[in-house]
């Protein structure tokens, strides 16, 4: 059973995923989580301006699978109906509250919510239950919905605390960009083919088959990752990032996907690379990345493997994140206790490793002096 569940994963790797790359330059690290998320029954979100390829990328990836995808631009005026389905009026007449889901959200078994966080009051209960349970409650009906994954999209982060249990029920967060400079002309030429193609991608794999990977999870080993994991958790939350046990439970189930696609059924410390992406703020990325970075390196050293390619692969530091986040800190040093400190210090020091490999000489020397500032304050 594992072994043909394998072979499904590396045919969800090398049929789906690997030929996405080609179409959408720059959107590796996207594609793969969006993979992951399929393979591993969790939510993603996606944050990043307009014309980004974020729901072309849903798209695409739905045209490769043998299953419906329903796709809603949310606005603040999105009523229930528009996504879950109509109520039956022939039904409603005979006193019966019953919804005609044809060709709605409840149908799909890969959904994608543009603007996610404009949904208002009115769905946001209905979809908090959808994303959590995969159940959609109207009424007195409880419909079980077919649901691999739902991918949520939006310019911007919750400032409302509203919406916070809404973005929680996204596991894993990524940013999507413009492409840097020097892939624009890749961008142009590989946008041009896409626009202009005629035989879109036809789905190879079936619903039941990634349902399939997502049941064999469990049969994953996750031995050889638990110390490792146990270690880089203390580590986030060490560095005062949020990290509560409900979500660390539902990541193992990523990690697992992870070995699954790469065709293994054992999982390997390089499969760690999903914690990249826990997020909840943009600065966060660069203290998660070098915590996951030097977690791995660490591990790699004493047992000798690195078998997934995102674990290999050290994204550069974004400038503007690691100012915001060293901002930040210095806001949150008056208020520390002594015992507290320390913490600080460690996050810092993080901080100031991946400052070094900024690769603008004069942003990289704007943020050292601050970081000699902090330390000098720290103390």
């Amino acid at each position: 059973m594992l072994a043909e569940t394998l072979t499904i994963g590396r045919r969800l790797h090398d049929e789906v995923l690997e030929p996405m790359k080609k179409t959408f330059v720059g959107k590796e690290t996207i594609i793969d989580l969006l993979g992951l998320c399929l393979a591993g029954g969790e939510n993603l979100f996606i944050l990043g301006p307009p014309g980004t390829a974020k729901s072309a990328l849903v798209h695409d990836l739905g045209n490769r699978l043998q299953g419906e995808t329903f796709e809603y631009l949310l606005t603040r005026f999105t009523e229930p109906n528009e996504l879950f389905g109509p109520f039956d009026i022939r039904k409603l007449r005979e006193g019966t509250l019953e919804t005609n889901t044809e060709g709605m959200l409840p149908e799909a078994s890969l959904v994608f919510l543009d603007e996610l966080l404009n949904a208002n009051s009115a769905i946001l209960n209905s979809l908090l239950t959808v994303l959590n349970e995969r159940v959609l409650r109207r009424g007195r009906q409880v419909h079980d919905l077919p649901l691999l994954s739902v991918i949520g999209a939006s310019n911007s982060l919750p400032q409302e605390e509203s919406l916070q249990a809404l973005f929680d029920r996204f596991l894993l967060r990524v940013r999507s960009d413009n492409v840097e400079e020097e892939a624009l002309g890749r961008v142009l030429k590989a946008g041009w083919t896409l626009e202009h193609r005629r035989d879109r991608p036809s789905g190879s794999l079936g619903v039941e088959e990634i349902r399939q990977v997502q049941r064999a999870l469990p049969q994953v080993d996750l031995s050889g990752i638990h110390e490792a994991y146990l270690r880089v958790i203390g580590r986030i939350r060490a560095a005062g990032l949020s990290l509560s046990d409900r979500r660390a439970v539902k990541l193992q189930r990523l990690m697992a996907a992870s070995a699954l696609l790469c065709g293994r059924g054992e999982a390997v410390v390089s499969d760690l690379w999903v914690l990249r992406h826990i997020w909840d703020l943009e600065e966060q990325q660069e203290v998660l990345m070098a915590l996951v970075d030097e977690t791995i390196s660490e591990t790699d050293r004493e047992q000798g493997t690195h078998e997934h390619p995102r674990g290999r692969e050290h994204e550069p530091p974004n400038a503007e994140n690691l100012a915001t986040d060293l901002e930040r800190l210095a806001e949150e040093l008056p208020d520390l206790a002594v015992e507290e400190r320390e913490g600080a210090r460690d996050r810092l020091s993080l901080l100031a490793n991946r400052s070094e490999w900024v690769a603008n000489a004069e942003q990289r020397e704007a943020l050292k002096t601050r970081i000699d500032a902090l330390w000098e304050a720290i103390e």
